[in-house]
């Protein structure tokens, strides 16, 4: 099927084109439309724009100054642990240091103390000795006594005679030659 064009005769109107009192009409509607809109609605979009504009602006500038904020904080945060750090480091040290004084303090205490009780023991045992060696010059002697007597054949009751008999005889055990008699 073919549609032909038939050409329109001259006093009718075309459908496809408006009338010119619409289209005057329609001019003047858009230009109220458009002063309307540009009066009003325009500046009330561009004042709610720019507020928006200037709170986004001061947000931002509100989160920089936060972050700054936040930034300094952190690095004066981390500054005071990195001190803290460094006077544990040198508390560590100095207790460390302490400790090993400590040490060879109670090491010489420890020494000194020895020291002392090795002296001590020392003297209590050459006290002893002493006392030993007393006593067995009295026993030796009275035994050394006895024996005289029953060797000779009389008694040396007599004190003198006695400690001078048992000096002599202790002598020579002494120097380790045998005693030459009594007197």
């Amino acid at each position: 099927m073919q549609t032909q064009l038939v050409p329109l005769a001259a006093g009718e109107l075309n459908p496809l084109l408006p009338h010119t009192v619409e289209i005057v009409l329609s001019l003047v509607v858009f230009g109220i439309l458009f002063f309307a809109v540009s009066k009003f609605v325009a500046p009330k979009f561009e004042e709610i724009y720019t507020e928006r504009t200037k709170a986004i602006e001061g947000g931002l500038a509100a989160a920089e100054t936060k972050q700054a904020e936040a930034d300094a904080k952190l690095a004066e945060l981390e500054k005071q642990l990195a001190d803290a750090r460094h006077e544990a480091a040198r508390i560590r040290e100095e207790a460390r240091e302490q400790g090993a004084q400590i040490v060879a303090e109670m090491r010489e205490q420890a020494q000194t103390e020895a020291a002392r009780i090795v002296d001590h023991g020392k003297a209590q045992i050459e006290a002893e000795r002493q006392q030993a060696v007393t006593s067995l010059r009295a026993e030796v002697g009275t035994l050394a006594t006895t024996l005289a007597g029953r060797i000779v054949g009389e008694s040396l009751d007599d004190d003198e005679r006695q400690s001078r008999v048992v000096e002599r005889f202790l002598a020579d055990l002494e120097a380790g030659t045998p005693g030459s008699g009594v007197n």
